[in-house]
C-alpha cells in the first residue's frame, strides 16, 4: 500500500511530466499516412489554435483524472479513470505533434488550467463515486461538443488535423459511455452550467494565449 506522500508524490510527477514531458502514443497517430495539403497562413493560423485548445482540453483532463482517481473510493473507479487518462495521453501527443507541423505553440496557460483542474478532481472524487463519475461523463459530453464545433471551423482541406480531432471525438464518447456503465449519476442543471463557463474560459483564453 502506497502512503499518502507516496500517492502525492506520484500525482505530483504525473503533472510535471504532463507540462514538460513530451507525450507519446501506443496508438498510430490518427493521421499517419493522411497527405499534407497547402495552407494559407490564415489557414494554419486557424488550425494550429483549434489544436492548442484541444491540447490544453488535454492538459486538463490529465489533471481532472488525475484528482479524480486521488479520491476515487471503488478500485474500479480508480482503474476506470486512469485508463482514460491513458488515452488523453495519446491525445496530449497527437495534438502537441499536429501544433508544431502547423507551426504553433501550446498554450502558456496550461500550468494554471492543470492545477485549477486537479483541483476540481479532487473535490469531484470525495463527493462519492456515482458524481465523480458523472462529472466524468459530463466533461467528456462537453469536450465532444467542443470538438464537433472544431470540425466546422476546420479549414475543409485540412484532413491530417480532421483526421485526428474525429478519433478524438471517438475516445471521448467511449470515455463517456464507460463512466455510465460504472454507475455515474446524472449532474444537476446547476452543476453543468457553471462546468460550461469553466469551459468557455479556458477555451477562449488557450485559444489566443
Amino acid at each position: 500500500m502506497l502512503s499518502k506522500l507516496d500517492t502525492l508524490t506520484i500525482e505530483f510527477d504525473t503533472g510535471l511530466r504532463t507540462l514538460l514531458a513530451k507525450p507519446r502514443s501506443i496508438r498510430a497517430h490518427p493521421d499517419a499516412g493522411v497527405a499534407e495539403t497547402d495552407l494559407s497562413e490564415c489557414e494554419k493560423n486557424q488550425a494550429s489554435a483549434l489544436m492548442r485548445v484541444n491540447h490544453t482540453g488535454e492538459v486538463c483532463a490529465q489533471a481532472l483524472y488525475s484528482g479524480q482517481a486521488l479520491t476515487a473510493h471503488r478500485p474500479e473507479t480508480t482503474a476506470a479513470l486512469k485508463q482514460a487518462a491513458i488515452e488523453e495521453t495519446e491525445h496530449l501527443a497527437w495534438c502537441e505533434s499536429r501544433i508544431t507541423e502547423l507551426g504553433g505553440r501550446t498554450s502558456l496557460l496550461n500550468p494554471l488550467f492543470y492545477a485549477g483542474s486537479f483541483t476540481m478532481g479532487v473535490i469531484a472524487g470525495a463527493l462519492g463515486d456515482k458524481w465523480n463519475l458523472g462529472f466524468l461523463a459530463e466533461t467528456e459530453k462537453q469536450v465532444g461538443e467542443h470538438l464537433a464545433n472544431h470540425l466546422e471551423k476546420l479549414p475543409q482541406s485540412d484532413q491530417k488535423t480532421r483526421r485526428i480531432i474525429q478519433q478524438m471525438q471517438l475516445d471521448e464518447a467511449k470515455h463517456a459511455s464507460e463512466a455510465k456503465q460504472y454507475g455515474a449519476a446524472e449532474l444537476p442543471a446547476p452543476a453543468k452550467f457553471l462546468m460550461k463557463k469553466v469551459s468557455k474560459l479556458m477555451t477562449t483564453s488557450s485559444y489566443y494565449l
